[in-house]
């Protein structure tokens, strides 16, 4: 009979590179650029880093109590359900399958692609549309799909490897930048700011882009149902992987600035490579290629690895078609789910550029991982709830997410560049809302899978 339950397979070590593998990605390697154009002040950027970092750290620590004692596949999703119910659970899924992950998968196999046709000797113009990007970006997705296909061992396997590449790789050029690195001739700003530069929304915006190269802490929790031993692992992973992540994020924005002037930021997408050069020379803008490339498949792979799972756990509760749920009789994995995903990344990767990619995964998963945060205040509540850790800090840790998430919200609808796209992903979130009710009103609830 087909087994419909996934083993734990996953230890400890393999679950941290989960975390730190799927989260530092490409973002740490090349969002700089937009994040100075954003926020052209060099204290008000170090800031923004400072604190997404911190807000990251508020919702793991809140995710850690909750996983504890939800420790199944699904996570965030397994969270909401448990916390606020079926529909809002639902909407999460969804807008995983048509929103979050797609797009994930496009933006970061897209700043792969761009990294190694730059190895390559084929500069594509950043930004712009290029048909060898979609094809090798594509292709790219379909080679990490297939191994994730054929069994997580494979999977865990590859992010192990990459994670310690890319993290060794990353300190490696830290160390350079901060004892051979200057301070640039060059101005620090050429051109007064403009004030509006500096106030609540340009922050906010700043701190959206931020949360790009965050985003992934809370993705070890969507195969929590794989992880050994996870009441004890999942907290240690969730915080001490935080805190690494954004540690070495922090250092690694000091030590562009050790190099570059503000003004070389602004104008400098591949922002690692440009730091390599302006130390090494190309030996150096050669290895952080190759240390790139590493990063962006370990988060890649990172991605698929994790995403499928949600729509595995939305399936086997019976909101999702039944065929999602099926494990592999061989690989045992979500191979349905692997196989939906894969496509639809494959798709995103044409539609958009990398910039508003990753606008778009952190404006539609924002809201959910502040459900998932908040449904700690209900949990608590509930008969039967015996997490085993407790959120430290509580309350004021999960408030302080919930209240950054509702302001990050605000300034993308505050800004008219931003409040089309943003209102955008919001209307396609609450279209799973009829398509909901069309799988409660069919019955299709009634086909949930066997424990």
């Amino acid at each position: 009979m087909m087994p419909q339950v996934l083993p734990r397979r996953i230890a400890f070590w393999s679950a941290a590179a989960i975390l730190v593998g799927r989260t530092i990605g490409a973002g740490i390697f090349r969002s700089p650029a937009s994040i100075v154009n954003q926020l052209p002040v060099k204290l008000l950027v170090l800031g923004a880093w400072v604190a997404g970092g911190l807000l990251a750290l508020c919702g793991a620590l809140t995710l850690a109590e909750v996983a504890s004692a939800f420790p199944e596949t699904g996570g965030v999703y397994v969270f909401i359900r448990e916390g606020w119910g079926r529909l809002p659970a639902f909407l999460y899924g969804w807008s995983e399958l048509v929103i979050i992950r797609a797009a994930g998968l496009a933006a970061v196999s897209t700043a792969f692609t761009e990294y190694f046709l730059h190895a390559v000797g084929h500069t594509p113009p950043i930004g712009q549309p290029d048909p060898w990007v979609h094809y090798v970006a594509a292709g790219a997705i379909a080679v990490i799909g297939w191994l994730n296909y054929r069994g997580v061992r494979w999977g865990t396997l590859l992010q192990n490897s990459t994670t310690l590449i890319k993290c060794g790789g990353l300190l490696a050029l830290i160390l350079l930048a901060l004892v051979l690195g200057h301070h640039s001739t060059g101005p620090q700003m050429v051109s007064p700011v403009p004030p509006a530069t500096l106030g609540v929304v340009p922050f906010g915006l700043a701190l959206i882009s931020v949360l790009w190269v965050y985003h992934g802490w809370a993705d070890v929790s969507l195969v929590a149902g794989e992880v050994k031993d996870p009441t004890r692992n999942l907290p240690r992973v969730l915080i001490l992987g935080t805190l690494f992540v954004m540690a070495l994020y922090v250092l690694a924005n000091i030590a562009y600035f050790k190099v570059l002037s503000t003004e070389e930021l602004r104008h400098s997408p591949l922002v690692a490579a440009a730091v390599a050069d302006r130390l090494v020379g190309q030996p150096g803008v050669v290895a952080i290629g190759i240390v790139v490339m590493f990063s962006t498949l370990g988060t890649l792979n990172g991605s698929m690895l994790t995403g499928p799972r949600a729509l595995w756990a939305m399936a086997h509760d019976g909101l999702l078609f039944k065929q999602l749920a099926r494990v592999h009789p061989r690989y045992e994995t979500p191979h349905v789910a692997i196989l939906v995903t894969t496509q639809l990344g494959m798709l995103f990767v044409s539609l958009r550029t990398f910039e508003q990619l990753a606008a778009t995964v952190v404006t539609a998963s924002l809201p959910f991982y502040a459900l998932a945060v908040s449904a700690v205040f209900l949990l608590r509540q509930k008969a039967g709830y015996r997490p085993s850790f407790r959120t430290i800090g509580y309350p004021v840790t999960p408030l302080l997410f919930v209240a950054a998430t509702l302001y990050l919200v605000f300034a993308a609808f505050a800004n008219p560049a931003a409040r089309v796209p943003t209102a955008i992903i919001f209307l396609v979130v609450l279209a799973g809302i009829p398509l909901y009710w069309t799988f409660v009103k069919t019955g299709v609830q009634e086909e949930k899978m066997p424990a």
